[in-house]
Order: C-alpha cells, then structure tokens, then sequence
C-alpha cells in the first residue's frame, strides 16, 4: 500500500493505472475509519481493480472550530484498517495542499444543500462539494463510494458530479449500524454513557416510522409526532431535525404519502450530566415504504 501526499502524486500513479486498462475507485474520508468505512472499501473493491482512500479532515466544512479541532485524528490505526482492507493508494494531503495560499474558488450546490443540516451549518456542503471537487481532480477516478448515512451529501455529490460532467460513478453504501441499531460514526465514541443510551431513541424513532408506514399510516404528520414523541425520550439531546422529504430532489414531503420517502434525523447531545462525553450531532435516516436503490 501506497501513502501519497500530493494531488501531483496521485494524478501520476492514477493516470498509470487507468493508461494500463484498471478502473480506480475512490472512497473519501476524514478518517477515524471504522466498520462502516471498511464496507465502503468493499464496495470499492467490487467496481474497480484499484482503491484509492483519501484521509483528510476538511477545515472548510465546519462550521464550529472546536468540533473541528476536536475531530478523531488516529493516522496510524487508520493506515493499518487500510492496509487491512486492501487499499491500493492512501491519499492524505495536508491542508495547504488542498487550499494553497489564497485559494479563492468554491463549488457550490444550489436548492440540496440547502434544507436539513444545510439550514443549521451554514457553508457545510460548500466546504464538501469543494474538497470532494478537489479530490475528483487529484484521484481522477471511474467510481466514487459514499455512506448513505449523510443521504442529504450523497444526493448533493450526486447532482455536482452530473452538473460539472465529471463522468465518474456515484455509489452509495448502505448505513453499517453496531449491534444495538445505531448507526456507526467516528463521533459516537465522544458520547457519555447515559447519552449513549439515550441514542438509541433514534433508531427507534425510525423502526416506529416504518412499521407505522408497513401497517398502511400515510400521513406526514402523524409519522412525524410518532417520531418527535420518540426522540423527546433523549432528555440530553435536541432535536436539530426530523423530517419526511423526498429521496431524491430533497423537498418536504406533507400531507399524504404517495411513494418511497426518506426520513431523516439529526439530534444534538450535550455531555452527561456528570461531565463524561462531549456534545455531540448525530444524524441517520431511513427511507420508509419501497426502499429505492442508492445509486439509482
């Protein structure tokens, strides 16, 4: 396995690869790899001779300082799950690399990155679609794998990649959940004990939803009381978020379901009472009725 810390680098060993006939798959992260990351490799691995994983905690979209500084850094351990998985190349750039002195260029997403988390982190996905820009231009990949727990960045990568005529496929991941239902994420581990426990009201908010949709319920807001009733048993969290909207284009779903709809949650924990964890967002969804194929 490869560790390059350059676009110039990458560009070179991804050009080679793609001259001798190899697709390359590229699966962006911040690091702090885990479960779920490893099931993104796999996917990788299924569409494509070589797998990039690129490891960078981008600046540009946070916008609260202390989550970014406070963002799980664990180089080695991450190099070792690469490796582990069979990653072919490690991309890991600093970030002057990625921004050089006065960078002034952003790409942005219109009308889907606006609702959800686009309304409470302002310049969010602007700070995404612009390092994952930067990172199409560096991999130059075939395919590109993304979780489908950020459905909402999924659909904006989507809509960029075919808006900017990058050519490259979007794959979306199924969430990889740990063996009580929540779904896996680099953050859970800054949870305190009770605000552990309480996050369990998310996937239960979501399984309500789908039986209550499987038992013939298509009404919006009766769906959303269910759920807000649920998520009100986590007394350290707030709810950001919790919202019916379509899968696709992202805009509210009300009145009567007609069709597969995407649930999507965001909640914000604060630290236990006794001082253990650290606040902490977490967001899952669900697409309730016929689920649609991810990357359709």
């Amino acid at each position: 396995m490869r560790v390059l810390e350059t676009k110039r680098e990458l560009q070179a060993w991804s050009d080679a690869e793609r001259r001798a006939g190899r697709r390359v798959a590229l699966v962006p992260t911040m690091g702090a790899l885990h479960r779920g990351h490893a099931a993104l490799v796999g996917i990788a691995r299924a569409r494509a001779e070589r797998v990039v994983v690129s490891i960078f905690v981008n600046p540009t979209q946070f916008n609260d300082r202390r989550d970014f500084e406070g963002y799980p850094r664990t180089v080695e351990t991450d190099l070792a799950a690469c490796r582990a998985a069979g990653v072919d190349v490690v991309f890991a750039p600093n970030a002057a690399e990625m921004y050089p002195e006065g960078a002034a260029t952003w790409v942005d997403v219109h009308g889907l990155s606006e609702p959800l988390c686009g309304a409470n982190r302002p310049g969010h996905f602007r700070g995404v679609t612009t390092v994952v820009t930067k990172l199409f231009l560096a991999a130059r990949p075939d395919v590109a794998v993304f979780g489908e727990k950020d459905w909402q960045q999924l659909a904006v990568i989507r809509r960029m990649t075919t808006d900017l005529g990058f050519g490259i496929e979007i794959v979306g991941g199924e969430t990889v959940r740990e063996s009580d239902g929540l779904a896996l994420s680099s953050r859970n581990v800054r949870l305190g004990p009770q605000a552990r426990k309480q996050a369990l009201c998310i996937v239960e908010s979501l399984e309500r939803a789908e039986r209550m949709v499987a038992d013939g319920e298509a009404d919006a807001e009766r769906i959303l009381e269910a759920v807000r009733a649920t998520l009100a048993r986590a007394g350290q969290a707030r709810i950001d978020y919790a919202e019916l909207r379509d899968p696709a284009s992202l805009e509210t779903v009300s009145g009567r379901i007609e069709g597969p709809v995407l649930l999507a949650i965001a909640l914000q924990f604060e630290p236990d009472p006794d001082g253990r964890g650290s606040a902490v967002r977490l967001i899952d969804n669900r697409v309730l009725g016929r689920r649609p194929r991810a990357d359709a």
